[in-house]
């Protein structure tokens, strides 16, 4: 279904740091990066697994969630609230399935790790942000948690730093379910590109996420990084992304880098579920 309105407010203001890391291919596939290994790791992962979808296909399960954060971004303020009730009505559905409610948590530590990776993966790839700029991604998120009705929300950065250092310290584990997602990481990427996440994810994820997971540290990873971020400046990285993407997902990736513009225009454009 493809709703379109008259833009008369942003839900993002239209010069908002938010909307340059989230305009951009590169950013956004470190916060996927980022997301893949953290979702993997998180005690509540077996609702990930109820429907099916997250071990059938993983990359297109965390890419959707990804998708529907960069489209809130760039959505009229009236297309986003739309587009948040809908994420809200899909998750009661599948709580209604189960019978079963997804802790409120679950929910926070989804929120959490947007704001978190939207940060780390900008301050990765660019430069450091400073606290005004934190507050505005801290800002969008925050929104569009009240919008959802998710409980106990921080008030600003300062307090959402604390709580998503305490959520990083009791949510997480190493299970049964981290190794097989992993698993199926390396079977959908194969054996190359599986490389290449880890070595993203080895410089992008905190540390207890990193602890968790075994990665320790790889001088490798900084000269992956710096190689990238070298061929940027000479205008080869859309050649090294369709080298190393899988293949149904180029076009999807590579739309990501239009999506802003596209946006930018007087109609917004936001896809939802049938």
């Amino acid at each position: 279904m493809v709703l379109e309105k008259e833009n008369t407010s942003y839900f993002v203001d239209e010069n908002s740091i938010v909307r340059q890391i989230w305009g951009s291919s590169d950013t956004i596939l470190l916060i996927f990066a980022g997301a893949a290994a953290e979702f993997a790791l998180n005690k509540a992962v077996d609702w990930l697994y109820f429907t099916g979808k997250l071990p059938a296909d993983p990359l297109k399960r965390l890419f959707s969630t990804v998708s529907y954060a960069r489209q809130i971004v760039f959505a009229s303020y009236s297309d986003a609230l739309l587009a948040i009730d809908k994420i809200a009505s899909i998750h009661k559905g599948v709580e209604n399935q189960r019978g079963q409610n997804i802790p409120d948590w679950a929910y926070r530590d989804v929120l959490y790790l947007l704001i978190d990776y939207s940060i780390r993966a900008y301050e990765l790839l660019e430069r450091k942000l400073d606290m005004a700029e934190k507050e505005e991604v801290f800002d969008v998120f925050y929104r569009l948690g009240t919008r959802m009705r998710l409980k106990d929300l921080p008030n600003n950065y300062e307090q959402w730093l604390v709580q998503r250092n305490s959520a990083l310290a009791t949510n997480l584990q190493y299970g049964d379910f981290t190794k097989d997602l992993y698993l199926q990481y390396r079977k959908h990427l194969g054996a190359l590109r599986f490389f290449i996440l880890k070595q993203a994810q080895r410089l992008l994820v905190p540390q207890k996420v990193n602890e968790l997971l075994g990665f320790g540290k790889n001088p490798l990873a900084v000269v992956i990084l710096g190689s990238y971020k070298m061929s940027r400046l000479v205008g080869l990285q859309q050649l090294l992304k369709n080298a190393l993407l899988p293949v149904a997902y180029k076009e999807e990736i590579k739309a990501l880098d239009a999506f802003a513009y596209r946006t930018s225009s007087k109609r917004t454009v936001i896809q939802t579920p049938l």
